[in-house]
């Protein structure tokens, strides 16, 4: 393996070395090899000041140089020729060193300096050309910057007066630097507060900052006004501006065939009035009134507010049959505005059928999902899937298979027994119903049949999701167990015998995620986070003890003669992504979990508890092949072994993603985690939790992947290697010498986190 990992090495060095950069240079061109930006102060970070450059050189991977450069100036010239054509296409051609892009990024960055304050910035640039390489270096002088005396704010308007002079919101403090992007943003935030409060006129071009730097001491006195303007024909700017717009009607039109710039009032088509609300279309609507209504933010009566068309937008566009949506507005010059939401519908029926190939812990495999939906069954925007999933695993001499359906319906709107019409409409919330069977068949091991459903409801709030299941029912019934593997693992203590019994889970739970990524800065730094917390049997068991029921003769409750699980369990996931540019960045993933089970279970279920290894985790290990703790599976007895399940789970990953060429990103990772349980079992001896020992327990894994991104899906191969194995003597945890059996291949779609 070594031999390998060198051979590999030595041959990307020569091949890389060996290749001349500057071979497709024009005579006299010099190609941009390197830049620097060297600033006498650190105000502003580098990555911040490197998008101000109008030409940077040639994308780098891995550190290794420009590789896409290096296939281009592989190519021939004769482009006839496929081998050439694909090479230019994956390549990336010389970036040439032009005197006038250095030019024009110098004054981007010296207006940047300028705009935040240091009004006297000066940046000159050095070129070093050598051997038909440039590099450029940036060096700005900042010198003293202005920082603002006084900041006075003249309005007569009640409204934009307490607006602006509203010191936990402001962004102008005196004697911060005299900032000018700072200075548009407190004009932005001042619009945005006065078009919630009904100002549908007014817009951040009427404000003005005027400054005073007269007293020439690097300071400056700045004041907030109003823009003048000349009177129009019926009524001036002014008075406009500062009216206060309520809406009077809201009215959907929902006519495909005549487009989003028909003239409403000149056809003839059916009226709906609904409380309000009216809808306009061919008497066949492909929508209900009731649906719009439900995910509409803009409301008769109500003042103009630009939030609530943003999120209206967001409303109607995320329901299955609408295609996209255009809202408008007209003046009735008394104060109101009419509202005219035009929507444009889309396919509601879909059908797909997909094939996918396995392979777990040396076992092949392969499945087919077919799933189909209508996105708006009973005209209200309803939206109604199933999936049907049949798989089979060859295991030695014999086939395992797994048949399973899923049926879900997604209600736009809360569907509740109790609450009035609009608290429920105000919610803006999704219904969601689900329903699922399973069946698995593992010949000499067991047949078991999983089937349940549930309630629960869904909404989006500021980049944050929310899902409440209020009601999920599983029950999980073993059809037969082979009677050799009961008594060899189960009756022996190998495995533990709930596992392996009949059980009930009846839960609720909470799940949320967040997300700080930026549309309009796709290059930011930006992290993302999943969370959730579930709990099983607490409803059951208070009815049990308020009624003083008897448990079974085992001493536990059950629920129609079959025990049912009480435990809780959470979990938290965050994802922070280190962007260097478009083709390069580092990921890092911390995730931690933990289930206790109590009262009337004394484990947490199976499918419930968490699992470690595998090509979403550490994955020098396959999928459930790691843990809990020092345990060791016993590989000689059974492939699976299904005590490497846990209740605490930890999870620390570093990925360094690039952008290769063509479809491919390369990647290098390091993993590290493991799990372990809650309390001791005697089926998984080493694999308690304990604080004094966890840290040495904790799995090391490295690797290499590549990724297909497809845009619509992300095809992922990696290739996992142990470095450090606790389950391993002392002196064999650090796999230095790595052998066939450290090294795990994963095959995926999407990223891992």
């Amino acid at each position: 393996m070594k031999k390998i990992l060198f051979l590999t090495l030595v041959l990307s060095v020569i091949l890389l070395s060996g290749c001349n950069v500057t071979k497709k240079v024009p005579a006299g061109e010099y190609l941009l090899t390197d830049y620097q930006i060297k600033a006498d102060v650190k105000d502003i970070p580098q990555d911040q000041l490197k998008e101000y450059l109008r030409q940077t050189p040639n994308s780098t991977m891995f550190g290794l140089g420009p590789m896409r450069l290096t296939f281009y100036n592989w190519a021939g010239t004769d482009t006839t020729k496929r081998r050439n054509r694909m090479l230019l296409r994956v390549g990336e051609p010389p970036v040439i060193y032009n005197q006038s892009l250095t030019d024009m990024s110098a004054q981007q960055l010296e207006r940047l300096y300028q705009n935040k304050g240091y009004i006297k910035a000066k940046v000159t640039t050095d070129v070093k050309f050598k051997k038909r390489k440039a590099k450029v270096s940036y060096f700005i002088q900042s010198n003293k910057p202005y920082t603002v005396r006084k900041y006075r704010i003249k309005f007569n308007d009640k409204d934009l007066l307490n607006i602006a002079e509203d010191t936990a919101k402001t962004l102008v403090k005196e004697g911060m630097l005299f900032n000018v992007d700072l200075l548009n943003s407190e004009r932005e935030r001042i619009t945005k507060e006065m078009r919630q409060l009904g100002y549908y006129y007014f817009t951040k071009e009427f404000l003005i900052f005027s400054a005073d730097s007269s007293m020439n001491a690097s300071k400056v006195d700045i004041t907030l006004i109003m823009r003048e303007y000349q009177k129009k024909v019926r009524d001036s700017v002014s008075n406009l501006i500062f009216k206060k717009y309520t809406i009077k009607k809201v009215i959907f039109y929902t006519n495909s065939e005549a487009g989003l710039t028909a003239d409403i009032q000149s056809l003839n088509l059916d009226t709906i009035h609904f409380r309000n609300f009216i809808q306009i279309g061919p008497k066949k609507k492909f929508l209900s009134i009731d649906a719009l209504v439900h995910n509409s933010y803009i409301n008769p009566g109500s003042i103009y507010n630009d939030a609530d068309i943003e999120k209206t937008y967001s409303a109607l566009n995320a329901l299955g049959p609408v295609k996209y949506t255009n809202i408008s507005f007209r003046d009735n010059n008394d104060g109101s505005l009419d509202c005219y939401i035009i929507i444009v519908p889309a396919k509601t029926i879909s059908f797909s059928a997909e094939a996918e190939g396995t392979y777990t812990d040396g076992f092949w495999g392969g499945a087919v999902n077919i799933n189909t939906g209508n996105k708006n069954v009973f005209k209200g925007g309803e939206q109604l899937s199933a999936q049907i999933r049949g798989a089979m695993e060859w295991q030695k001499e014999v086939w395992a298979t797994e048949l399973g359906g899923k049926l879900s319906l997604k209600i736009p709107k809360v569907i509740f027994p109790v609450g009035t019409y609009d608290m429920k409409r105000n919610l803006h919330a999704n219904t969601n119903l689900n329903t699922n069977i399973n069946y698995q068949a593992r010949p000499g091991e067991f047949t078991v049949t999983n089937f349940g459903g549930g309630i629960g409801y869904s909404w989006l709030k500021n980049k944050y999701s929310n899902n409440i299941d209020l009601f999920d029912l599983n029950y999980v019934n073993f059809l037969n167990i082979d009677e050799s593997f009961w008594t060899d693992y189960v009756l022996s203590g190998y495995y533990n015998k709930y596992n392996y019994t009949n059980h009930v889970i009846m839960r609720m739970g909470y799940n949320g995620s967040h997300t700080s990524f930026n549309e309009n800065r796709p290059l930011k730094n930006y992290n993302t986070t999943r969370y959730g917390l579930e709990s099983s049997g607490n409803l059951l068991y208070a009815i049990d003890k308020l009624f003083k029921l008897s448990p079974e003769s085992d001493g536990y409750y059950t629920l129609f003669k079959v025990r049912y699980a009480q435990y809780v369990r959470g979990e938290y996931n965050t994802t922070y992504h280190q962007i260097f540019d478009k083709n390069n960045r580092f990921v890092y993933h911390a995730g931690v979990g933990i289930g206790i089970p109590f009262g009337n279970g004394d484990v947490i279920p199976y499918e419930k508890r968490f699992y470690s290894g595998g090509a979403n985790n550490i994955r020098g290990w396959s999928e459930s092949t790691l843990g809990p703790g020092t345990y060791q599976r016993d590989t000689t007895v059974i492939t699976r072994d299904y005590n490497q399940v846990g209740d605490i789970k930890l999870d620390l990953n570093m990925e360094y993603r690039a952008k290769l060429f063509w479809l491919i990103e390369g990647a290098l990772f390091l993993d590290a985690g493991n799990i372990w349980t809650i309390k001791k079992y005697d089926e998984q001896p080493g694999g308690e939790f304990k604080l004094n020992s966890f840290l040495s327990q904790i799995a090391i894994a490295y690797g290499a992947g590549a990724r297909f991104d497809f845009s619509f899906f992300i095809f992922r191969l990696d290739l996992g290697v142990k470095l450090y194995d606790p389950t391993l003597t002392r002196l064999q945890r650090w796999r230095v010498s790595p052998v066939w059996d450290d090294l795990a291949f994963h095959v995926a779609i999407g990223y891992p986190f």
